[in-house]
């Protein structure tokens, strides 16, 4: 952006205070800092950061200099109604000199006396961000040097957010995948598991998980799923898959059914998402299991003496797409004494420059027999090697001891 010369001591001071204060101040402090010194620079009253909810089209006040009740009473203010909702979907600065309820949402500015304010977007390479607005309670006029300056300093605090932001979904995100991964699967008798699980180098955290839990009469249900998108939201939303699924397969005779229901639960409840599962059920004979597929990978079977293959399941709509509940199938497979089978995600199989089947023949002849974490270190050698994998990986073997 091209700085005016009449507003460039301004802007010297403003960045030499970001400058200082970016390495040793906390997020809530620096943004309290910054409007302090916007409220300054600008001779105003008040100085405001809303931040821009997507999801929820909405803006919320995080920080403010001059009207602190903004942030302590939780002000909201939809995007597109009074001014800062009009400066969030305009994206341009907005100007008013007349404050009231005609013209503002928020009643706190009009009460406090304020004549007139200038607020501008916060734009992070064309994302918005939120709102940055300054008010006055005496009259007065902001001009295109305010409106530059101002612009400017948004940009800079747009940044500073976005990056704190990203911060805090990454680690709510790892915390609450870490909380809902099995930290330690359940010991079975005839069978033995192991795990693996890797964020994507390219991605946040994301929703891939697995689960292995008991079911009434002696049976066990294994699940790998993977949930469209990363971050946070994702992290949550399998969150609630997970429990979810949990509790139907309590009830339900069959993994389609479980999924059925499951994908009812999303559709009803959830629009919008979309998850691929694979879930079994395992009797107590553990001779057997029986699976379904919600469009995910199909799992990979190594049997003593014969060549791993991938198994022959029939794979039916992602959870969350529209397939009535009755539509999806089962598949039963043999589980032979010493085999190992492997669930995973598609971040293991999948890369940008490499041909699926390709990888997917890769990960057969990588598959072996013998205790579940050998067969892990091997795959994870084999598909992810020296290159970090761009998507998640998650991986889970079960083998059924020798008779």
């Amino acid at each position: 952006m091209s700085v005016k010369p009449g507003v460039r001591d301004r802007l010297q001071r403003l960045e030499a205070l970001t400058d200082a204060t970016l390495g040793r101040l906390e997020p809530e402090p620096l943004l309290h800092t910054m409007l302090e010194r916007v409220r300054e620079l600008f001779g105003v009253d008040t100085a405001t950061v809303l931040r821009h909810d997507a999801a929820a089209g909405q803006l919320s006040a995080i920080a403010s200099a001059g009207i602190e009740e903004e942030v302590f009473q939780g002000v909201r203010v939809p995007v597109g109604a009074g001014f800062a909702g009009r400066v969030a979907a305009q994206r341009t600065p907005v100007v008013i000199d007349h404050v009231d309820e005609s013209t503002v949402v928020n009643a706190l500015l009009w009460e406090r006396g304020l004549k007139v304010l200038l607020g501008v977007p916060m734009l992070a390479r064309d994302e918005l961000v939120g709102v940055l607005h300054i008010g006055s309670t005496t009259v007065r006029a902001f001009d295109e040097d305010d409106v530059e300056l101002l612009q400017v300093a948004a940009s800079q605090l747009a940044l500073t957010l976005r990056a704190e932001t990203a911060s805090e979904d990454r680690a709510a995100a790892t915390a609450l995948q870490r909380s809902l991964l099995p930290v330690r699967i359940p010991s079975v008798p005839g069978l033995d598991f192991a795990a693996r699980y890797v964020p994507g180098a390219d991605t946040a955290v994301g929703g891939d998980w697995y689960d292995v839990f008991p079911l009434p009469g002696d049976r066990l249900g294994i699940v790998m799923g993977d949930v469209a998108g990363h971050g946070l939201g994702a992290a949550v939303v399998m969150g609630r898959l997970r429990s979810a699924l949990r509790a139907y397969a309590l009830d339900a005779t069959s993994p389609a059914e479980a999924l059925g229901k499951l994908s009812r639960k999303i559709n009803h409840f959830e629009q919008g998402i979309m998850a691929t599962v694979a879930y079994g059920i395992v009797p107590p004979s553990r001779e057997t299991i029986t699976l379904s597929l919600a469009g995910h990978p199909p799992p990979v079977l190594a049997a003593p003496g014969a060549p791993a293959r991938l198994l022959d399941v029939r794979p039916d709509l992602p959870v969350g797409l529209g397939l009535p509940p009755s539509a999806r199938h089962d598949t039963k497979v043999a589980l032979p004494p010493g085999c190992a089978l492997a669930l995973y995600t598609d971040g293991l199989v999948e890369r940008r420059d490499a041909d699926l089947d390709d990888r997917l023949r890769h990960l057969s002849a990588a598959m072996t027999t013998g205790q579940p974490d050998a067969v892990c270190a091997h795959v994870m050698a084999a598909l992810v090697g020296t290159t970090p994998a761009q998507d998640d990986v998650a991986l889970l073997v079960a083998t059924r001891r020798p008779a």
